[in-house]
């Protein structure tokens, strides 16, 4: 691994979040390209930062690879935890950046921050189409929750719902 796992520093905010809205645009996530609201929402790090935890990857140049979110359950950024679990969201590797671990790597780590806080499982939502992220999460023993699936809006197609028993 040719890369650390740590918190995100405020100067890396608007990298972290143009690296974010570029994953999702680029890979198609964002039904209404750049014209989507979420954009926004992707791109606030600082917002984030101040209600959940971000950590990100960093090569030893201090280059940022990637980032994701991670809080408890029953908190205000947790959209789908209840108390007792942990989430993560907006997980998001430059695509420069693909293919040495570091996505891996960030969900690891919100695993490890997880089984820290006591956390009975981990859960996240992703979109049918974020193939590459379900495979890491396969790897990790994620298992799909359909009955915890969501629509955040009613035009949008479901968000999938996937836990990790700790």
């Amino acid at each position: 691994m040719d890369f650390t796992i740590r918190a995100v520093r405020p100067e890396e905010y608007e990298e972290l979040g143009e690296i974010t809205a570029r994953a999702y645009l680029d890979d198609g996530h964002l039904d209404f390209g750049e014209d989507d609201g979420y954009l926004h929402v992707l791109r606030d790090v600082a917002r984030r930062a101040a209600e959940a935890e971000v950590l990100v990857a960093v090569d030893g140049d201090g280059t940022l690879l990637g980032g994701v979110a991670f809080t408890p359950g029953g908190r205000e950024y947790a959209d789908i935890a209840v108390e007792g679990e942990a989430e993560f969201r907006m997980l998001a590797v430059a695509h420069a950046a693909r293919g040495r671990g570091a996505g891996e790597a960030l969900v690891r780590a919100c695993v490890a921050r997880a089984r820290a806080l006591g956390s009975a499982r981990l859960v996240l939502s992703t979109q049918s189409g974020m193939v590459r992220a379900h495979r890491i999460y396969q790897r990790l023993g994620f298992v799909r929750r359909p009955e915890r699936d969501w629509k955040p809006v009613p035009e949008l197609e479901p968000l999938l719902v996937l836990a990790l028993e700790l």
